[in-house]
């Protein structure tokens, strides 16, 4: 036959014939896969395909897999920067730090946090970010967008990260423990912020006041008390607050929320740490001892205001007449002598009161209770004074007494 109808023939084949010699060619590994000898130097082609017809004629457009994990790849340098994954190669060094990194474009992404640079805007907002990948969340701000849905409870996330962490609430796992005490969080920066208890490590200092914070976060919120900024407004009642945390805890008032529960006796709470609090009611844990009493607490909130009480320190004060106060609770009872503000209003005859617990007290002229009332009227007196053993039959007149009792010792 002639050699067009030869080279007819040829074309009609399924498969191309070579003529193989020694070494080892991509372009032979691209067109017939795996299937070469180990030492092919020269590889001829008898099929008439250029180079990206042979490509495209082997599996389609990802002809080469991962023998690892049969992911198909579109050439070799993708093949080859995939299987660093299986392998662990990480060619690429950071000259600052010495991370280091599987992908040219890693690294250099990760460079930025060196050099600062953010090289991507928000069109609204222009905030800077570091990646297009960063400013995609980002963005999710003002767009409102939250992809990732809890399959529990249909609550939505407008990252996977956030979606991961929100579904431990459900699932009960606290992957994250405290060598030293054996706690566990569901998150790594919770466990680190934890385990400063134990170190008594408080890395973040106000510049105005000098107190000291475990994290960056509970520095930010504390310096709103200096600038009184509060940057988050309920839109039901108006009430603004210094944090979103606080805003959203704030919220559960009007909606009734309480998404945290006790699983003895089935109470529950709007936020996390009150639950806490709460259980170790059950537990009689008291994690939170006076250094120089020992008197324990069930939180740190009650163990620093009882510790004022040892130095009398008022770091409350009011900016009318300057009086001060342990807590931050009598500052604002106080300040409404001032305003004229009078929030606990008796329901049967509409009289106004100043403090929850003189509203409690007067409402039992309504209602005849006694609740003090004992055979024994010494029993009557059930608060103890620590100090002078003098007793009282309301809780805060004790606390008024140990307060001029820790000042007058």
């Amino acid at each position: 036959c002639s050699s067009n109808d030869k080279h007819h023939d040829m074309q009609q084949q399924p498969k191309c014939f070579f003529i193989h010699y020694t070494g080892k060619d991509s372009y032979a590994v691209l067109h017939v896969g795996s299937n070469i000898p180990n030492k092919l130097m020269f590889i001829m082609c008898y099929c008439l395909l250029s180079r990206s017809e042979h490509q495209q004629r082997s599996t389609g457009n990802k002809s080469i897999c991962c023998s690892y994990c049969g992911k198909g790849c579109k050439s070799l340098s993708e093949l080859k920067i995939h299987q660093r994954v299986h392998t662990g190669e990480k060619s690429y060094c950071c000259s600052d730090c010495g991370n280091v990194f599987s992908r040219s474009n890693s690294l250099k992404v990760h460079l930025r946090i060196h050099t600062g640079e953010k090289s991507h805007c928000c069109s609204d907002c222009g905030k800077r970010c570091k990646d297009s990948s960063e400013l995609k969340i980002h963005q999710r701000v003002h767009t409102g967008e939250k992809p990732y849905h809890c399959s529990d409870c249909g609550k939505s996330f407008s990252t996977s990260q956030t979606l991961k962490l929100h579904q431990r609430t459900h699932t009960g796992e606290k992957p994250h423990s405290c060598d030293q005490c054996g706690k566990s969080f569901t998150q790594s920066s919770c466990l680190k912020s934890h385990q400063k208890i134990h170190t008594g490590e408080k890395p973040y200092s106000c510049a105005q006041c000098g107190n000291c914070f475990v994290t960056s976060s509970n520095l930010i919120s504390h310096r709103r008390t200096h600038t009184g900024e509060k940057s988050y407004s309920c839109d039901q009642c108006g009430k603004s607050f210094g944090t979103s945390q606080n805003l959203t805890i704030h919220q559960r008032t009007h909606t009734g929320e309480k998404p945290y529960s006790c699983d003895q006796c089935g109470k529950s709470f709007t936020t996390s740490s009150h639950l806490t609090v709460h259980q170790r009611r059950h537990t009689g844990e008291k994690p939170y001892s006076c250094d120089q009493c020992g008197k324990s607490f069930v939180s740190s909130g009650p163990l620093a205001k009882h510790q004022r009480t040892h130095t009398g320190n008022k770091p409350y004060s009011c900016d009318e007449c300057g009086k001060s106060y342990t807590t931050s609770r009598s500052l604002k009872a106080h300040e409404r002598i001032h305003s004229g503000e009078k929030p606990y209003q008796c329901s049967q005859c509409e009289k106004s009161f100043t403090r929850l617990g003189s509203l409690k007290k007067h409402e039992r002229i309504h209602t005849g209770e006694k609740p003090f009332q004992h055979t024994n009227t010494q029993e009557e007196k059930t608060y103890r004074c620590s100090h002078c053993e003098k007793t009282f039959s309301q809780s805060e007149d004790l606390k008024s007494h140990e307060r001029i009792e820790s000042v007058n010792p």
